[in-house]
């Protein structure tokens, strides 16, 4: 019998993340909701066992190196390995304060959690996806952080996006070649706890081109920053 894919999605018990289980799910993925509370993770597949199988729970606070061995131990023993890792848990804090303003506590959080916990993800999960030859990595970013249209909105998640698109171009070109494709996402402005309920996208809408890249064919793009399926500048 063939082995179904494998995908681990972080933040993935509410908003964009709940929705990208969900329809990860429908295509016949196997997938590993992470939650970094244990109960929410598992009201979450609960709520989407009731519409198909293959979504299974797991704790995993993406800043707790003990929760992603955790994790990459659980997926080691029961799968092997990871095909695929969307990235989606973040932090969005003082939204309103400028860069002036803003604290050094609140930009340490967002990056520890924005950008240092995306790499612990790679570092944990990558390596076994260049030995097997196959890989979808996606990381959930925003046009917060694209240099070309950059404000004064929001400064330390707008710089820990910029970072993120970085780490994700620097990943994508340490394993080209290797069958392991990485690219980050724009999903929008989505109608979430964090989007606000003004917000112009459903979170089906949003999560529509994270499972697009997150199920890309062997020749798909590698080392871009997209947004509704096409291409978008840096």
């Amino acid at each position: 019998m063939k082995r179904t894919r494998v995908a681990l999605v972080t933040g993935g018990n509410r908003g964009i993340g709940l929705e990208v289980c969900r329809q990860l799910a429908r295509t016949g993925v196997t997938v590993l909701l992470g939650a970094r509370d244990r109960d929410a993770g598992k009201a979450a597949a609960a709520e989407l066992a009731s519409e198909q199988a293959g979504v299974m729970p797991v704790q995993l606070d993406i800043t707790s190196s003990v929760d992603i061995a955790a994790v990459r131990a659980h997926v080691e023993r029961d799968f092997g390995a990871l095909d695929i890792l969307v990235n989606n848990a973040a932090v969005l804090l003082a939204e309103d304060a400028g860069i002036f303003e803003v604290s050094d506590s609140d930009v340490r959080q967002t990056f520890e959690t924005n950008v240092f916990a995306q790499l612990a993800m790679c570092r944990a999960f990558v390596p076994a996806m260049v030995d097997r030859r196959y890989g979808r990595v996606v990381n959930v970013s925003s046009t917060a952080g694209q240099l070309q249209s950059m404000s004064t909105y929001a400064p330390a998640y707008s710089i820990s996006k910029t970072a993120l698109n970085g780490l994700t171009k620097t990943i994508a070109e340490s394993v080209k070649g290797t069958g392991v494709l990485v690219n980050c996402v724009n999903p929008g402005w989505v109608r979430t706890d964090m989007g606000g309920p003004h917000a112009t996208l459903t979170v089906e809408q949003g999560a529509d081109t994270i499972v697009w890249a997150a199920t890309l064919p062997d020749n798909g793009p590698t080392g871009t920053f997209l947004s509704s399926r096409r291409q978008i500048a840096w």
